[in-house]
């Protein structure tokens, strides 16, 4: 069997140069490089619709602005995220701040001034529940609203961008570039508290989140190819991974993912992976045997900001695709 020698990476300044040599060299370093080219190639196929998963506290961990890029330079097509991270997105729009803190604190003394703790970032409770509160406001300026997640973010991004328009935010560069992002458990996170707040203030605003399915899987189904990168895994892994599952019921010609790229630090052996391993989602037509798979094993924070430079840096470019 031929085989190809490993190369010491050269410490260029160049951080596509950087990441290019790192994958071929070793063990995490190896696959951080790898994902940058197997996203490289979602980005340069024509007939790739690429589906973003977000987990993890990613916005309170100074990850918005690489979110951002990637959106405004079309590097993805469609976000699935948590509710956290979407609200504590919309808490940056409107100027609501988080603080460099620390994990080794007395968190007692913490609760006692209102300080929550997100590891090592801080940030004043009582901002966040003013938050909610205006979620619960806009909640009663469209209500009655019956309709997916991603209708209600497009429309709460709207409200954002109206209200505060000097504000910076992933939502608001998603509405601007017509851009869905899914929350398919917004119930668990402080967007759900603050709908909660609306409800029991008797506005009727339903999320269904049946029709987010149906929505993402129609946006599966009409694509030719599929790219999927995982910031972490969950609840939006599992959300896009089952799309597949989707389309073979309804034979909609797809045969599994055709790209995929995972940055997490859950280990397979424990059972889960946030959702499984790309080997293991094969068996369940997730991915195909043919697959371009990569899983870094790496602390997002680190991967996001260094693969989010190296694709800028290449000079790929890719235009606006229609959902």
């Amino acid at each position: 069997m031929a085989m190809k020698p490993t190369s010491p990476v050269n410490p260029v300044s160049d951080i596509t140069l950087l990441l290019e040599g790192m994958s071929n060299t070793g063990f995490q370093g190896r696959k951080l490089g790898e994902s940058v080219r197997v996203w490289s190639d979602m980005i340069k196929d024509p007939d790739c619709t690429i589906l973003l998963g977000l987990s993890g506290a990613m916005i309170p961990g100074g990850m918005q602005k690489c979110l951002i890029e990637l959106v405004e330079r079309n590097y993805v097509d469609v976000i699935v995220s948590t509710g956290a991270n979407i609200f504590h997105d919309a808490c940056e729009h409107i100027g609501v701040r988080h603080y460099m803190g620390h994990h080794h604190v007395d968190d007692g003394h913490l609760f006692s001034q209102g300080i929550d703790r997100i590891y090592d970032v801080f940030a004043y409770e009582e901002q966040f529940r003013n938050v909610d509160r205006q979620i619960a406001d806009f909640a009663g300026e469209i209500s009655p609203f019956h309709g997916s997640s991603a209708e209600f973010i497009q429309m709460y991004g709207e409200f954002l961008l109206r209200t505060h328009p000097e504000g910076l935010s992933l939502i608001g560069s998603s509405v601007r570039s017509r851009l869905p992002v899914f929350i398919p458990a917004i119930s668990d996170s402080s967007i759900g508290i603050g709908l909660l707040m609306a409800r029991r203030n008797g506005v009727r605003v339903d999320i269904d989140q049946i029709a987010d399915i149906d929505e993402i899987a129609k946006i599966v189904e009409g694509s030719k190819k599929t790219g999927v990168i995982y910031i972490g895994g969950g609840v939006p892994k599992n959300f896009i991974q089952q799309t597949q599952v989707i389309a073979s019921i309804y034979e909609s010609g797809q045969k599994g993912h055709a790209y995929a790229i995972q940055y997490t630090t859950d280990a397979p052996h424990w059972g889960g992976l946030s959702g499984c391993t790309f080997e293991e989602a094969i068996s369940w037509g997730k991915e195909s045997v043919h697959t371009p798979r990569v899983q870094c094993f790496c602390d997002a924070t680190i991967a996001l900001p260094l693969v989010t430079a190296a694709l800028i840096n290449s000079g790929v470019t890719r235009p606006k695709r229609a959902m």
